[in-house]
């Protein structure tokens, strides 16, 4: 049974033929589409520099859905700790949370957000990489300062992202609620779990271990059309394989024609049958798999399709499939 609420990650993809402007309008769109299927939250992450995904502020992207919806949850998953300084993103989810009462996440991660090193260092004025001390102490200070500064009234709901154990410990010490990036690095979530539940310390933010796992998740009427729909991203990660990220996010099309290597096809396999693509039936099957293997209380759907239409249409697939046997939205955290 899939009896836990769905929630969605927009990752704002740049379509071939389209401009960054449709994009923005699709995310007002997309929102107001997953609070009427009755979806809990949906979350924006932070990329910079690449032509598949639009260089969209997550603390933008929330004020502007949040402008056209009334009750879905919304936020970031995640902004990057390492590329702001800690009291401006304190300050502007405070600012958004006292805007929209009980409807702002503030998801953090740690990546740049970019696999160009230049990029990367310009977000970080010049510095390297954060270390694990460094990034530890980014976060705290992002809660103490919403705690102690900036506070206008409700709080953000703080959540860590992680991909890595070394995550997965940050967030058990500073009692912090997990995101897990099972849509990315599937074979860590695993390990990312066992350390956060080992050593997991109750703090004022979340009283015991709560878990979401992000999965990529694409769902249609027959399996041919979901792989169909689930191409062009295929395309962008077998460039990311080879270290390239110039690429735009294709047409299903375009992406029926790429010649992906043995080598691609093989990784691509692996990596897709960890995640969800394929019939509601097929779909919500392997969730609800991977929603008991993990004890989520709570999955976050990647849905990287080419078409808005279609993206709406995979995510209201999985809720008319899964019926009453998914946790409804009650507007709560």
């Amino acid at each position: 049974m899939l009896d836990i609420p769905l929630s969605a990650l927009e990752v704002a993809m740049v379509q071939t033929g389209t401009r960054a402007v449709d994009t923005l309008r699709d995310t007002a769109a997309f929102a107001q589409g997953l609070e009427a299927l009755g979806y809990h939250r949906i979350w924006y992450a932070e990329h910079h520099h690449s032509p598949a995904i639009g260089a969209f502020p997550p603390v933008v992207l929330t004020a502007h859905a949040a402008a056209s919806t009334s009750a879905v949850r919304l936020g970031s998953g995640g902004v990057l700790a390492p590329n702001h300084a800690p009291i401006t993103l304190a300050e502007q989810f405070g600012t958004l949370a006292a805007l929209h009462e009980d409807r702002i996440d503030l998801g953090i991660g740690r990546g740049p957000g970019t696999f160009d090193e230049a990029t990367a260092r310009a977000l970080r004025r010049g510095a390297g990489p954060a270390t694990d001390a460094e990034y530890r102490d980014d976060v705290a200070a992002i809660l103490s300062f919403l705690v102690d500064e900036v506070a206008l009234g409700p709080l953000p709901e703080p959540w860590l992202l992680a991909s890595s154990p070394a995550g997965g410990a940050i967030a058990a010490e500073l009692g912090l609620p997990i995101a897990v990036a099972h849509h990315i690095r599937p074979d860590n979530t695993r390990a990312v779990l066992e350390r956060y539940r080992s050593a997991f310390t109750p703090s004022r933010w979340c009283e015991r271990p709560r878990v979401l796992l992000c999965v990529e998740t694409v769902c249609a009427e027959t399996e041919e059309e979901a792989v169909r729909r689930a191409g062009p991203m295929n395309v962008v990660k077998a460039g990311l394989l080879k270290g390239e990220s110039q690429a735009p996010f294709p047409t299903p099309a375009q992406a029926a024609t790429h010649p992906f290597t043995e080598q691609e096809r093989q990784a691509l396999a692996g990596f897709r049958s960890q995640q969800a693509v394929g019939t509601p039936e097929t779909v919500v099957e392997r969730l609800a798999h991977l929603a008991a293997e993990t004890g989520a209380d709570e999955l976050m759907l990647a849905t990287p399709v080419h078409d808005l239409a279609d993206r709406i249409a995979s995510y209201a697939l999985i809720r008319k499939h899964a019926g009453a046997a998914t946790a409804p939205w009650t507007g709560g955290p």
